[in-house]
């Protein structure tokens, strides 16, 4: 790998990991948070929510607008506008200002995380330099919940919360200026080649209120008008998106991308692997604070050898793994690996040991180190290259839906659980713990329904265009 495509990566790799970082490092720090800006409960969960909303609500249309007006400009743009957002949130003296202040942190990361991708596989074309160059991504993407969440706990005792937002902010810039040298340049398609304002109005409405009704069921209940309503709206904008992308002259996306077996497979499969994990990844952090009775700091110390673990495995075995016996197989002993940490913690018990009963789930999550980049290269494996932003953001909106999903869904299953066993007579403990396991199970299922979907539809890619077909020149 030259030195000047091992710029590029690392810059890659440095905005996503900040982007990543930034959706778990929060949590540790909420109830400092609302302490001194004054929150009510409901009102502090949207820290979170803003989020989430702004990052996955803007990354279809981020990565098709990288494709016309140029990736690198958009990756610019999107790092730019998180960096001046991380400042504004960390100088927040009020509830609304720093929530206003995440909704633009999201919107920056989900410009920027749209077309990092495209950027990657354009860059990268020959198979064994790209295996290893996903395999670096994927650890930084991996790693960032976890790191967030130790890092948030020590910027808060040391410091205060608003500094987890502050060190966003010499990141930001040193990050915008490698990448202007960093990242080659490219001039995009044109907006004459894509530019579908209804459809992007349409997309970008159905995904955020989409997104907005996901993180609110806990709140309001599956079955709650709130719920049903909006969820129907969502739904209709979004159908009414893909009529309009069948039909436009110059389509926002264009449905071919679905056709590849691969790009639609990956992304199912993303969906359902990530509803599972993330979900994991709240509930057993909930489970070792609430049950074991671990504080802040030692919760993500106890889950850093999740992240070593996965670490290692995209680091020095995926790219190898990939290049030699294709990524549907690895992606197939990945999932078989994470089935199995799933598998464990339904049988958590109340006394738990961590040597036993923990870390043997924290060694098979290394599994996550084999199916991130497995997926990352089958869903962008179908992409030509005036489509590979449009194919990054379709699988970036997917990782979001589905942690998304998996939140929601688990954490409102664990809470009726809890709820019936509390009813019941159980121990507040016993009942957590009967609500964890139920959620475990959930994820173990959405696991096996993954695994059928690989070995189903995903097929081994066709090897990547050689250099000289895609030169770095047009990029």
């Amino acid at each position: 790998m030259s030195y000047s495509k091992l710029r590029a990566l690392i810059v890659l790799s440095a905005a996503m990991l900040m982007a990543v970082l930034d959706g778990s490092i929060v949590t540790v720090a909420m109830p400092a948070m609302q302490r001194d800006l004054g929150f009510t409960p409901a009102g502090l969960s949207w820290t979170v929510n803003a989020y989430l909303i702004g990052f996955g609500g803007l990354l279809l249309l981020a990565g098709r607008l990288g494709d016309l007006v140029g990736r690198k400009k958009m990756f610019l743009a999107g790092n730019a506008v998180f960096t001046a957002a991380s400042l504004l949130a960390g100088a927040a003296t009020g509830p609304g200002l720093l929530i206003a202040a995440r909704f633009l942190q999201g919107l920056g990361s989900g410009m920027a995380s749209a077309v990092v991708l495209g950027i990657l596989v354009t860059l990268f074309t020959e198979p064994g330099e790209r295996a290893r160059a996903i395999g670096v991504f994927s650890f930084t993407g991996a790693a960032g919940a976890s790191i967030g969440q130790v890092l948030g706990g020590v910027l808060t005792d040391a410091l205060s919360w608003h500094w987890i937002f502050f060190i966003n902010v010499p990141i930001g810039i040193a990050t915008v200026a490698l990448a202007i040298k960093a990242i080659p340049a490219d001039e995009g398609a044109g907006l004459a080649a894509g530019a579908d304002v209804l459809g992007a109005l349409l997309v970008t409405a159905g995904l955020m209120l989409g997104i907005y009704t996901v993180v609110k069921i806990e709140e309001y209940g599956w079955l709650a008008a709130h719920t049903l309503g909006l969820g129907a709206v969502s739904i209709v904008l979004l159908a009414a998106f893909l009529v309009r992308q069948a039909t436009a002259r110059t389509p926002l996306m264009p449905l071919r991308i679905l056709r590849s077996r691969n790009v639609s497979g990956a992304n199912l499969v993303q969906m359902l692997t990530l509803s599972a994990m993330f979900a994991f990844q709240i509930i057993v952090a909930l489970y070792m604070q609430k049950v074991l009775g671990y504080g802040a700091l030692a919760t993500g110390l106890a889950m850093l050898p999740a992240a070593v673990a996965i670490g290692g495995v995209s680091l020095f075995v995926s790219a190898r793994l990939n290049t030699r016996f294709g990524a549907r197989a690895v992606l197939v002993a990945g999932l078989v690996l994470l089935l199995g940490a799933m598998g464990w913690l339904t049988r958590v018990p109340v006394q738990a040991s961590y040597a036993i009963d923990l870390l043997p789930v924290m060694l098979l999550i290394a599994g996550g180190g084999l199916v991130l980049p497995a997926l990352t290269t089958l869903g962008m494996s179908g992409a030509k290259a005036d489509d590979a932003g449009l194919a990054s953001g379709l699988f970036n909106t997917t990782q979001q839906v589905g942690m998304a999903l998996g939140v929601a869904v688990l954490s409102t299953l664990a809470a009726s659980r809890t709820g019936e066993l509390l009813a019941s007579g159980a121990s507040e403990a016993v009942a957590l713990t009967g609500g964890y396991r139920l959620a475990f199970t959930v994820s173990a299922g959405l696991l096996v329904a993954a695994l059928v979907v690989s070995l189903a539809v995903l097929r081994r890619p066709a090897p990547a265009p050689e250099p000289e077909q895609v030169p770095l020149a047009t990029l």
